[in-house]
């Protein structure tokens, strides 16, 4: 107990002094995890409308496999985005391996099914109850597609926050493609488990602590926002 008393003493000492190292790792990874969600969003709230009021051959497989997507497993990722980026891989002339935006790019696959099918979901419960709305007032395919995704943006909220959650908890991938490089690559996640690795608690815990804090404040304020939108438009 009195190990991890002194540990937790430690990490809290870290943050009220604003150490310049914590602070670092901690602005990497808002930078990578933001970058892939608005990547993702772009992507997968039009592939998710899409899907959602497209009536076309092989729909129902293709959204079974966007549900199933939906668990990819991190460190295949993290080896496929490594496999295309290594120097013999068909991308390995960029040079992106082991840098920010390899780890960008692996977070944004893994969180795209998420999204993508998180938001067919809600845009095709709101399509069941506005189909006619909308034909009546001419509207078809993507541009009724993206009228929904307007008109329900607030709900899907949810759907980038969910994305978001697994950006910020990621490992595996963007270890496998970051390469876990100090003040390069490293961000919260991996440091949490390099340095509990190591037995430096405090560093870990106080981690831990500020990603803690950061998913729940922007949980809260997402959905004050969403709250806020709901009684102004109704």
């Amino acid at each position: 107990m009195d190990a991890i008393a002194q540990a937790l003493h430690g990490a809290l000492g870290l943050i009220v002094a604003a150490d310049r190292a914590l602070l670092g790792i901690v602005a990497l990874s808002l930078q990578v995890s933001l970058a892939a969600v608005l990547a993702a969003t772009l992507l997968g709230l039009p592939l998710g409308a899409a899907i959602a009021i497209g009536r076309f051959p092989g729909r129902r497989a293709l959204v079974i496999l966007l549900n199933a997507l939906m668990g990819l497993p991190p460190v295949v990722v993290g080896l496929f985005v490594y496999l295309m980026l290594s120097r013999a891989g068909p991308l390995g002339a960029s040079g992106l391996l082991f840098t920010p935006p390899a780890m960008v790019i692996a977070q944004a696959i893994l969180i795209l099914p998420i999204i993508a099918a998180l938001c067919r979901q809600a845009v095709e419960d709101a399509w069941i109850e506005y189909e006619e709305q909308l034909r009546s007032l001419g509207a078809r395919g993507i541009g009724a597609a993206l009228t929904l995704v307007w008109d329900i943006r607030f709900s899907l909220l949810t759907a980038v926050l969910a994305g978001l959650g697994r950006a910020s908890a990621e490992v595996g991938a963007v270890m496998i493609v970051g390469g876990n490089i100090d003040g390069v690559t490293r961000v919260m996640t991996t440091t949490i488990a390099l340095e509990t690795s190591k037995g430096d608690l405090p560093l870990a815990l106080s981690l831990g602590i500020v990603l803690i804090v950061l998913v729940i404040a922007l949980n809260a304020i997402a959905h004050l926002v969403k709250d806020a939108a709901q009684r102004r438009y109704g």
